[in-house]
């Protein structure tokens, strides 16, 4: 019997401290675009509170523990661990499903967005994949602080912008004038206008307004490179790449041999030179999966 309440505590103590860890985890996984708001206060109290009780329920095993328990004192509390276990589980794919599904309207409304100009077509949903990509080949300690699902979001949404940009410029086969340019060079500051409103969106608009800067100093708002967000750098490769290899009604695509060509090239003056050398590691084969179903690649 002895033998059997012992079992009981230990497997509780040890789900209690794999649930501490989840429960961590889900917490960290919150610093998103989709899981901040306006009660940052009152979400805070309850986040703290959840935490607080799952380490006041790991103690009271240890306790017990060390005490002489009883085998339905034993029983509730290692009945009470599997229950937290089952709940967190519940949670955190009601989450999950929630963010794809978030995900999955946000990419049907860029879709017809940019249905509007065939040039644009398929252009954000290629910069998204190619950014999802590319940060599984940044070093965990570059990409330590920086939130997958807020980089997925401002990856698909760089060019949200080119909603506010008169169609005959947007939709120009040939090259643009010097006051058509100016008109162009507004759709990143328009972008984070559209999404201002939005408030979990507050701290990925930077990355949405920079995406087009240079780190030479010489964008679109003469940011310099070190000010320049890491993740609008990223950015920035990713939309290049896209740039150069899609399909458009002016041009021909080019290929990936061409654009990494290009991109090196341009390293340290247009681009981030320690970013363009990780992107390079990439295989073809691995970028030729980015390719949206509207473009091809050759």
């Amino acid at each position: 019997m002895s033998f059997l309440i012992y079992t009981m505590i230990l497997l509780g103590i040890l789900l209690m401290v794999t649930n501490i860890y989840r429960y961590l985890g889900f917490l960290k996984s919150l610093r998103d675009v989709l899981s901040s708001g306006k009660n940052h206060d009152r979400d805070r109290f309850w986040k703290k509170l959840a935490l607080y009780l799952l380490v006041f329920f790991l103690i009271g095993y240890i306790v017990l523990l060390l005490s002489k328990p009883g085998l339905m004192l034993a029983g509730i509390l290692f009945g009470g661990s599997i229950f937290v276990s089952v709940m967190l589980t519940l949670l955190f794919h009601l989450i999950d499903s929630i963010k794809s599904n978030c995900l999955s309207v946000m990419e049907t409304l860029v879709g017809m967005i940019e249905s509007r100009d065939p040039n644009l077509n398929g252009h954000s949903r290629y910069v998204q994949n190619l950014t999802m990509l590319f940060f599984k080949y940044i070093p965990d300690e570059l990409k330590k602080d920086l939130n997958l699902v807020s980089l997925e979001y401002a990856a698909l949404m760089h060019d949200v912008g080119k909603l506010g940009i008169p169609e005959a410029v947007l939709n120009k086969p040939g090259k643009l004038t010097d006051e058509e340019w100016k008109v162009m060079r507004t759709h990143p500051k328009l972008g984070a206008e559209f999404l201002k409103p939005i408030v979990s969106f507050k701290h990925i608009l930077p990355w949405i307004l920079y995406h087009h800067e240079r780190v030479d100093g010489t964008g679109y708002y003469a940011l310099p490179g070190s000010e320049i967000p890491f993740p609008a750098r990223i950015i920035s490769i990713c939309d290049t790449y896209s740039a150069i290899t899609m399909r458009r009604s002016y041009k021909e695509p080019l290929t990936h041999e061409t654009a990494m060509q290009i991109i090196n090239e341009v390293a340290g003056s247009q681009l981030d030179a320690e970013l363009v050398k990780i992107f390079s590691t990439i295989p073809k084969q691995e970028l030729a999966k980015c390719v949206p179903d509207t473009q091809i690649m050759v």
